[in-house]
């Protein structure tokens, strides 16, 4: 399937049903009056976060979204029957916004939670409603309110713990394979992953985390070149980052310094909140080098960055390190809770009011 992240969709809620207007008719009671009931309110729409859905792909066929109208009120003071609430899949971590104003509307970063984004029209009273002690044969009824319709942006960010982070090739969906069972593409010519690939890491009972690979930057990815621009945004959700660092690069005039230093500037021109998350250093591909030269040029690469954070020296395809750095991220997650975000308490708070 293909990866779709980004999403447009139409909601409309049900329109009121009309008021009845009706008067009794009966043999014993020739002046019963007024007996017309009210119309049900309309359905109103709304998403949901719900597991097991991982793209927006199912927003590229079915576009527009309707709940059912209220039903019309009828005689005998019977009330027209309520338009039942639509309620929609989305992926947990779809960020919601109004497509004409850009408003955003909700965030919903955990299972189960609810956002409504079209309220339901109210039903037409019926005359019964309008009778007084000086009108007493009212011939007034309401029509009902029309539902709210909407035009929806639909952006998912995929949640995780620990995001990868680094050029095409530099081997983090071999390492997300190495330390987790997820199966993204790997081989062994130069290419670029699609789309996100999630794996959870295991690292004994109760104790496990979530990592998410991304497709690689390249320079200039903050100005549209390449895909990676278009995936940051799942690396936002994250806690820690590892900046993967390809220590014995096939071209022969890559330079590891040199391509470090670009992805932190595209991190950096794409969003300073993301370039101050944790970014821990891991230099793969030591499995291509002789033991003491890996080693060494790890540390000439540290060394020429000036890197004072956590850095490892690991091969993905080996596992060499590997139990290593995820020791240290499963610590790292264990005392730093995540950081609770403002906006997504507050939508949560508006979808449990609604």
């Amino acid at each position: 399937m293909r990866f779709v992240d980004e999403a447009r969709v139409r909601v409309q809620a049900g329109n009121g049903g009309r008021g009845c207007l009706s008067f009794r008719r009966e043999k014993c009671m020739p002046f019963g009056g007024p007996d017309g009931g009210d119309g049900g309110h309309g359905g109103s729409v709304f998403l949901r976060a719900a597991p097991g859905i991982n793209t927006l792909a199912d927003f590229r066929v079915e576009r527009l979204f309707k709940a059912r109208s209220g039903e019309g009120g009828s005689g005998n003071d019977c009330f027209g029957r309520g338009g039942e609430d639509l309620y929609i899949p989305v992926p947990v971590g779809t960020v919601v916004r109004d497509a004409e104003t850009g408003e955003q509307l909700g965030d919903l970063v955990r299972e189960g939670d609810s956002l409504q984004v079209a309220q339901g029209g109210k039903g037409g009273w019926g005359n019964t409603r309008f009778k007084s002690s000086t009108n007493r044969a009212p011939r007034q009824f309401g029509p009902g309110l029309p539902g709210e319709k909407r035009q929806l942006e639909l952006e998912m960010k995929v949640i995780a713990d620990v995001g990868l982070l680094g050029l095409p090739n530099a081997g983090k969906s071999t390492l997300i394979r190495s330390v987790s069972s997820a199966r993204p593409k790997v081989a062994d010519y130069p290419f670029t992953t699609l789309h996100p690939n999630l794996g959870v890491v295991y690292c004994g009972e109760h104790r496990s985390f979530v990592m998410a690979d991304i497709p690689g930057l390249i320079e200039g990815a903050s100005d549209g070149a390449g895909l990676g621009i278009r995936f940051l945004r799942h690396l936002q959700r994250t806690r820690v980052l590892l900046h993967l660092v390809d220590i014995a690069p096939l071209d022969p005039d890559a330079d590891p310094v040199r391509d470090t230093r670009s992805i932190v500037a595209e991190l950096r021109k794409f969003s300073k909140d993301l370039a101050a998350k944790p970014r821990w250093l891991v230099l793969n591909k030591s499995d291509l080098l002789p033991e003491d030269e890996a080693r060494a040029r790890a540390k000439a690469i540290v060394r020429a960055l000036r890197f004072k954070g956590p850095h490892f020296l690991i091969s993905g395809v080996t596992g060499a390190g590997t139990r290593e750095l995820t020791e240290a991220v499963m610590r790292f997650i264990e005392e730093q809770p995540r950081a609770a975000d403002p906006q997504a308490d507050a939508a949560a708070g508006e979808a449990e009011g609604a």
